[in-house]
């Protein structure tokens, strides 16, 4: 959805740009935006032709989406729609510039993210690698064929274990929180 909004946000400022009032513009996303959205934005056009009531539909438009772009974008539009002025179509343009170089930015962090985990991933094999390389020897392999170096097997493979999730872990990205409902 993070690729979607600068699409739904570049809509609403042409239909602005063209004259429709905010609402029209609105129903146009969900006739001509995109089609992850588009039921969300019809949802819009029913509900605000049958009450009339702007923010009602916003309300209803924003949990339909549930998602921490559209709430900022709900949030803008009725900050616009209560306030006035012409400034709709900028506010809207400098919204879409700010969600396209977020989305790039986290693009860029989560291909550095992906590093990461690649690195996980080297860093639990090659403990194992190198014992499979050690095993070649038959002293090595009778050193591990006790019930000692059994234990040691188990305990080195649920360490390794725990420590790929910790790394994943930490290197995750943290999602987005919802903080305008």
């Amino acid at each position: 959805m993070r690729t979607v909004w600068p699409d739904v946000v570049d809509n609403l400022a042409s239909g602005i740009r063209a004259g429709m009032p905010l609402a029209e513009a609105l129903s146009q996303v969900g006739e001509s935006g995109p089609e992850q959205v588009q039921p969300a934005f019809d949802g819009f056009a029913q509900d605000y032709r049958a009450t009339g009531r702007f923010s009602d539909s916003l309300d209803a438009l924003k949990a339909r989406l549930a998602d921490p772009v559209a709430d900022r974008i709900v949030e803008a539009l009725r900050i616009t729609r209560d306030v006035g002025g012409s400034d709709v179509g900028h506010v809207l343009r400098t919204l879409a510039e700010f969600l396209r170089d977020d989305a790039r930015a986290r693009g860029e962090i989560e291909a550095r993210q992906s590093w990461t985990v690649n690195a996980a991933r080297l860093a639990s094999a090659a403990p194992w690698i190198v014992l499979m390389m050690l095993s070649s020897q038959p002293s090595n392999t009778a050193a591990f064929n006790t019930p000692a170096g059994l234990v040691v097997l188990a305990v080195g493979g649920v360490v390794t274990v725990l420590a790929y999730r910790v790394m994943v872990r930490l290197g995750r990205l943290p999602s987005e929180v919802r903080v305008l409902r």
